[in-house]
């Protein structure tokens, strides 16, 4: 297990660092840290073109500035926006956020799936198996956008009305109203941030949970139909015993790979269901980092996605050689 955890982390690292050569690759190309510059009106000169340049660095070569920047990146310094504010600082701000909200939404998306594709493939083609198999094919269909956007026109004012009082739930947590945190117990803050994140987590989540519950279908559906269960069957064992101890071990490998690879796309969904929402996470930063074309902060927005993803890559290859011993082999 040590060695195969060693070579893992290993691979791990060498993926990370291609990320990091296109990730900067892409910024460098997108990125124009002087376009506030050639808008000025009167437009500015050569000389304070050149000096511009010089300052932020487009003089030197790319692959001089590539690691320059990977020095301070493996530290932990992703330097200063155009407006010369921690980098560092504004990521601490928008991740916390969006981790949140990304947390909830896989923890919630997981036990949905694995719950609805165990129990439609015990139930395979009956009512409840035709039922959950229509909803998923549903939500698969919608864009994530619109899915929030119903969310958000035709729940939120429901919710607002039963559970919170009247306050919005559209925005951030408890300071989206000024002042809201002076003057509330520590109660009424926890539910008024609880509020701001049903909406969202609930959007990521069904969209998610369809997909992968349809992947946990048909993974329980061969494993029930293999031979070892039906030895197991035959020996006498119990079938909730064989369900959960013999064929749902197995089962989730297959879903195991799913959600490792979906974090990309919930990191991608968060994007919009951010803006939907009003939820200044990472997706709204990154979004008015485009709009302003800013380097340092594109740049720290794609490194931090990829190095999720990688992880999240890691800790299911992890969990296969604990799910099967005979992995930790190959």
């Amino acid at each position: 297990m040590l060695m195969y955890t060693i070579r893992r982390l290993l691979s791990s690292t060498l993926i990370l660092l291609a990320s990091s050569v296109v990730t900067f690759a892409l910024a460098a190309s997108v990125a124009d840290p002087l376009a506030p510059l050639r808008q000025r009106r009167p437009p500015p000169t050569p000389q304070e073109m050149a000096n511009q340049a010089h300052l932020v660095g487009l003089d030197r070569p790319w692959h001089v500035r590539y690691l320059d920047w990977l020095s301070h990146a493996v530290r932990g310094d992703f330097g200063t926006d155009l407006g010369g504010n921690s980098v560092n600082q504004e990521l601490g701000e928008h991740l916390s956020l969006t981790l949140r909200l990304l947390v909830f939404s896989m923890v919630l998306a997981i036990l949905l799936a694995v719950v609805v594709g165990v129990l439609a493939a015990v139930r395979q083609n009956k009512i409840s198996d035709y039922a959950s198999t229509t909803v998923a094919y549903i939500l698969i269909a919608m864009p994530t956008f619109w899915f929030a956007t119903l969310l958000k026109e035709f729940v939120a004012i429901r919710l607002n009305n039963i559970f919170f009082g009247g306050r919005p739930v559209i925005g951030i947590y408890g300071a989206s109203s000024a002042g809201f945190k002076f003057g509330h117990t520590p109660s009424e803050i926890f539910w008024d941030q609880v509020g701001h994140l049903v909406l969202p987590v609930l959007s990521l989540a069904a969209l998610s949970y369809a997909g992968w519950s349809r992947f946990q279908r048909a993974s329980m559906i061969d494993v029930l139909n293999s031979d070892y269960i039906r030895l197991a069957r035959a020996k006498g064992l119990r079938y909730p015993r064989v369900l959960v101890r013999h064929a749902l071990r197995n089962a989730l490998i297959p879903t195991t790979t799913v959600v490792a690879l979906g974090v990309g796309t919930l990191l991608g969904g968060a994007v919009v269901t951010e803006q939907v929402f009003g939820f200044e996470g990472m997706g709204k930063w990154l979004l008015d980092a485009i709009k302003q074309s800013d380097p340092n902060i594109l740049l720290c927005w794609l490194i931090v996605s990829a190095f999720a993803i990688v992880v999240f890559n890691l800790i299911a290859d992890l969990l296969y050689a604990v799910l099967d011993p005979r992995i930790r082999l190959s």
